[in-house]
């Protein structure tokens, strides 16, 4: 009799799991789609998704055995970025990741549903893409780039640079939705110490004619906030400064490494293999709204001393001890 009992309990509980088990057999013999949206352009941000991929490499994903990576790249077409969203999510993806606050605003308009990862997000909370970085709430969660407003940062950098400093021009994207704010903390930084120059620049074309004005106001350095069209032409963006002699910030270091001068900010590039574990928490079971968006915690300076002889700049010992990377 217990053992008639025992093979009734036994027989339950299988017929109780066969549903779940092969729920989970389907799930585990298809390849789970990934997708990758950046606002950037592969010749100069692959950077990033190579170290997604690494991070997914790292946590058992296998390209074509187990997982597929659709991706997607904006070339600093912002207009183009609702299309890409929608062709992605043809793909019935499991989860997507989005590099760029416009990039992120866009797949968050175009799916409720599918779950977003971001890098590279700039503020969450002053973009809306979270509630709180606590408890997101939502289908979105990630890896913040923003840990606190580095303005001040940026210029006591570039006074140690230039202690004469009267004159900073600053690049902007009209289509960039966190650059009005951006230019708001340089300016409150900048108190009266230092003359804001805002030149705004929306394409190539722009970018160029933006230094006729900089040279024209005299402006000693310039800074470039984070921006797809940005950092896709930091290259351009290098090679226009070394002429005009003009100290170059950006926010992260992959300009550096294309000739710009200087940059002061988080490692993007480790954020990304950082999403990889978000990505990973998702496919296996939880949901974006419960996983706490993580902050930056160390900051990098990076220094060209190849662009700073380029330009006639001797750099005070004491800035380039404090540096993480000089690029040679």
């Amino acid at each position: 009799m217990n053992r008639r009992r025992g093979l009734l309990v036994t027989l339950a509980i299988g017929a109780a799991c066969a549903p779940r088990a092969a729920l989970a057999q389907r799930h585990s013999s298809r390849l789970l789609r990934i997708g990758y949206l950046d606002t950037s352009s592969a010749s100069i941000a692959s950077v990033r998704l190579d170290r997604l991929r690494a991070g997914l490499r790292d946590l058992g994903y296998v390209e074509g055995r187990n997982v597929v990576i659709e991706v997607r790249w904006a070339e600093s077409g912002y207009d183009r970025l609702p299309g890409l969203a929608a062709e992605l999510l043809e793909q019935k993806l499991d989860v997507i990741v989005a590099a760029g606050p416009a990039a992120i605003q866009a797949v968050r308009q175009a799916t409720t549903t599918v779950p977003i990862v971001f890098a590279a997000s700039g503020d969450p909370l002053v973009f809306g893409f979270v509630q709180s970085l606590s408890r997101p709430g939502g289908n979105v969660t990630g890896v913040s780039s923003v840990g606190g407003n580095l303005s001040n940062k940026y210029l006591d950098i570039l006074r140690e640079a230039i202690p004469s400093l009267s004159t900073v021009a600053v690049l902007m994207n009209p289509g960039h939705p966190g650059h009005p704010d951006y230019l708001r903390n340089i300016q409150a930084a900048a108190r009266d110490t230092v003359r804001i120059l805002p030149i705004r620049a929306a394409n190539v074309g722009q970018i160029e004619a933006a230094f006729d004005v900089i040279k024209q106001a005299r402006a000693e350095a310039l800074i470039v906030p984070g921006d797809g069209l940005f950092f896709s032409q930091a290259r351009r963006i290098a090679e226009l400064a070394v002429p005009q002699r003009l100290p170059t910030m950006f926010s992260t270091r992959e300009p550096v490494q294309a000739g710009a001068l200087m940059s002061y900010g988080p490692n993007l590039a480790e954020q990304f293999y950082r999403a990889a574990t978000y990505v990973d928490r998702i496919l296996k079971g939880a949901h974006p709204g419960d996983l706490p968006v993580e902050q930056p915690t160390t900051f990098e300076l990076v220094i060209n001393l190849k662009t700073a002889k380029a330009i006639g700049m001797t750099l005070r010992q004491e800035l380039l001890l404090r540096a993480d990377v000089l690029v040679e």
